[in-house]
């Protein structure tokens, strides 16, 4: 355990905010499946008194150690009273981080559509214009976010599935790796802190007995890895992640996204990146795997 957290035994109080339509209420659905104590629409200037309610249960033996506050648009005129709310929480010895969902305008607009929901700062203009309107308003907290997480290319199951480590934030090894394997003709992940191109792997595809398994089968995940550079490829990202891990940790950074890339995210990224999340686990890392683009074709 971290000594800045010997005070507070581990107690972790996250702030969850975003984009509207960017998984705000799939993220407070898992932090609550892992057990965390989450508060919706929390306003900012009531965080340190949240913090010092959890900090008076632990004295009556009924710990609360994992406290989540969803925060929206409502409450981000109070955007100076947020950094003050995280500043008294570190004051009190919990440790205090805050998540930022993002999203692309057309993935946004997509979503408000399928739901035929108006946004909220929409008004009376085009629905475009509330997602505009919000993403200035928030331009200066995505800035200050520990975590930022692209979900445009995500469905709900994926994002629980990266949101996951987060919530377990608590325990366990102080770095979480996503390896996130996708296709470049879906879109480079914007929120991936590292980009690799598998294509210059051949392509199964082109295999016949191949071409409707997927980078998960072992068939496929023999013939990629047996290629020719492929092994080399693993061994030498995992050599070049070491220094960048210990500079994470030395630092403070506690997660990060690696997406490893090629036609169609189906076949050669999949295999790669299943490779690669096991060699990068070890007592300090924890990583796991996320399949952005597998079954869109």
């Amino acid at each position: 355990m971290d000594e800045q957290l010997a005070g507070a035994a581990g107690a972790v109080f996250l702030v969850v905010s975003g984009m509207s339509g960017a998984g705000r209420s799939t993220a407070a659905n898992v932090l609550e499946d892992h057990g965390w104590y989450v508060v919706d629409n929390l306003p900012p200037q009531l965080i340190p008194a949240m913090a010092e309610l959890a900090t008076q249960a632990r004295d009556t033996g009924h710990p609360v150690l994992r406290i989540a506050a969803v925060v929206d648009v409502r409450a981000m005129t109070f955007t100076s009273e947020l950094r003050e709310g995280l500043a008294a929480v570190r004051d009190r010895g919990w440790r205090a981080q805050l998540v930022f969902l993002d999203a692309t305008d057309e993935a946004l607009v997509r979503r408000f559509e399928s739901v035929r929901r108006p946004h909220p700062l929409q008004r009376d203009g085009r629905l475009l214009d509330g997602i505009q309107a919000e993403r200035e308003l928030l331009r200066d907290l995505r800035a200050d976010a520990d975590v930022v997480i692209d979900t445009s290319g995500l469905n709900v199951h994926q994002l629980a599935r990266k949101l996951d480590p987060i919530a377990g934030a608590s325990h366990g090894p102080s770095l979480r790796l996503a390896v996130m394997s996708f296709g470049f003709k879906y879109g480079v992940p914007l929120d991936a802190d590292f980009v690799f191109d598998m294509r210059f792997l051949p392509n199964p595809f082109w295999v016949p007995e191949l071409r409707s398994l997927t980078g998960v089968d072992e068939p496929v995940a023999s013939y990629v890895m047996e290629q020719e550079g492929a092994g080399t490829f693993v061994e030498r990202v995992v050599a070049l992640m070491e220094p960048v891990t210990a500079g994470y940790r030395r630092e403070g950074r506690r997660y990060a996204t690696i997406a490893v890339g090629c036609t169609g995210g189906k076949h050669r990224s999949v295999a790669v990146a299943e490779a690669l999340s096991r060699r990068l686990a070890d007592e300090t890392v924890a990583s796991f795997v996320v399949h952005r683009d597998l079954g869109r074709e």
